[in-house]
C-alpha cells in the first residue's frame, strides 16, 4: 500500500472523467496487499467501491468518505474503534446471535477446566467495551480465560476464584500467556468470595478505584458441581438460594463498576424433573432489580459439552420421548449501569 495514499485520494477529487479515476484507482489497489492485515483489506474494499461507483459524483462522494476515515479519528465512549472506519472491524459481531464453530485454543487456552466458556466470548466483550489498559473484572475467574483475553488484548484484569486449587494453576497460565505475548498488562488473581470479597486494597496496584467492564460466567446452578465449598454457587440447594447469592454478587461488585459501563453474564439453562429451568432469565431478572438497564440478550451456540459427548443418539431419543428440546445455546446478557 503506498504510503502517500491519502495525497493520492486528494489527487482523484480533481480529476473530471470517470476512466481517469478508474485507472488511478486500479492502480492503488494493485499495490495493495489485501492478506496483509485489516487496514489494508479495509483500504482495498473502499477503493473497489470507488472503482465501481457509476456516476462521478458518486465516486467523488466514496473518495470523500475514504478520505475522512483516514484523517479523521471518530471517537468511542466504549472502546478504541474508529467509528469512521466501522467497515474495518469485520472480526466484531453485532448480530445478536452468535455462532462459533470452535473454540480458540492457543497459546494457554484449554478446555480442560470443566465449565470453563470459550475465550471468543470475552474477547468480543473486551474489544467492543473496553480500550488499552483499562480494568476488566471477573468475579469467576476459574481457568483464567478472561484474564488470558486481556492480556492478548493489552487490558488490565483481576479475577476472583473460591478455589486455591484452581489459583493455583491459573497462576501458572497466566504466568506463561504474559510471557509468551511479552505483555505489560497487569493482572491480579484474588482467592475470595465474590459475594463478600473486598476489591479497594487490591485496585490500587492498578491505580483505580473501578473497573470498565466486568465480566461473570457464574455455575448454571448445580449443572457441575466445581468445588466441596458451602459458598460455591454450584452447591446451592434450591434455585431461589442460587439467585439470592448471585444477586449478593451483583450487590457486592456494581459500586467497583463504571456508571453507564457495561455488566455481562454468560449463562445457561436447566432441565431437571421434566421441566425446563429458564436460569438464563432468572438471572437476567435479578440483575435488573439493580441499578442496571438490559442492553442485549445474545444466544450463542454450543454443539458439544463434556457430559453429551458421544452420546447425541441417545439425547436425541431422550428428547423424543420426554418431549424437550435438547440444549444447543446459551446466553450472553449484556447491562450497562445506570
Amino acid at each position: 500500500m503506498p504510503n502517500n495514499i491519502k495525497n493520492e485520494l486528494s489527487k482523484l477529487l480533481s480529476l473530471k472523467r470517470k476512466a481517469t479515476i478508474k485507472n488511478k484507482v486500479n492502480h492503488m489497489m494493485n499495490a495493495i496487499q489485501i492478506n496483509k492485515d485489516m487496514h489494508s483489506r479495509y483500504i482495498y474494499n473502499e477503493l473497489n467501491q470507488i472503482l465501481e461507483a457509476d456516476s462521478l459524483n458518486r465516486k467523488y462522494y466514496y473518495i470523500n468518505r475514504l478520505l475522512k476515515s483516514l484523517t479523521q479519528f471518530k471517537k468511542s465512549k466504549y472502546n478504541d474503534l474508529n467509528l469512521n472506519q466501522w467497515k474495518k472491524y469485520d472480526d466484531i459481531i453485532t448480530d445478536s446471535l452468535w455462532l462459533i464453530d470452535k473454540r480458540d485454543k492457543t497459546g494457554e487456552h484449554s478446555a480442560k477446566y470443566w465449565g470453563n466458556f470459550i475465550p471468543q466470548i470475552p474477547n468480543q466483550l473486551i474489544k467492543r467495551f473496553t480500550k488499552k489498559n483499562e480494568l476488566v473484572l471477573d468475579t469467576f475467574l476459574g481457568s483464567g480465560t478472561t484474564m488470558i483475553e486481556s492480556i492478548r488484548l493489552q487490558r488490565n484484569c483481576v479475577g476472583i476464584e473460591l478455589n486455591p486449587e484452581v489459583i493455583k494453576k491459573t497462576e501458572e497460565i497466566i504466568k506463561k500467556e504474559i510471557k509468551s505475548n511479552e505483555s505489560k498488562s497487569k493482572t491480579k488473581i484474588i482467592k475470595g468470595d465474590s459475594k463478600t470479597v473486598s476489591l479497594d486494597k487490591h485496585l490500587k496496584k492498578f491505580k483505580k478505584k473501578t473497573a470498565q467492564l466486568v465480566i461473570m460466567h457464574p455455575p448454571y446452578w448445580d449443572i457441575i458441581k466445581f468445588s466441596k465449598f458451602k459458598k460455591d454457587l454450584s452447591n446451592t440447594e434450591t434455585i431461589e438460594h442460587f439467585l439470592d447469592d448471585f444477586g449478593l454478587i451483583i450487590d457486592n461488585v456494581t459500586d467497583y463498576l463504571d456508571s453507564d459501563r457495561y455488566l455481562a453474564v454468560v449463562i445457561g439453562d436447566k432441565y431437571n424433573k421434566g421441566e425446563w429451568i429458564p436460569i438464563g432469565f432468572r438471572v437476567m431478572s435479578e440483575v435488573l432489580k439493580r441499578n442496571y438497564k438490559l442492553k442485549s440478550i445474545i444466544v450463542k451456540n454450543y454443539e458439544e459439552t463434556s457430559s453429551k459427548k458421544g452420546q447425541e443418539n441417545l439425547w436425541r431419543y431422550r428428547a423424543l420421548v420426554g418431549g424437550f428440546y435438547i440444549f444447543k445455546h446459551e446466553y450472553i446478557l449484556l447491562f450497562q449501569k445506570k
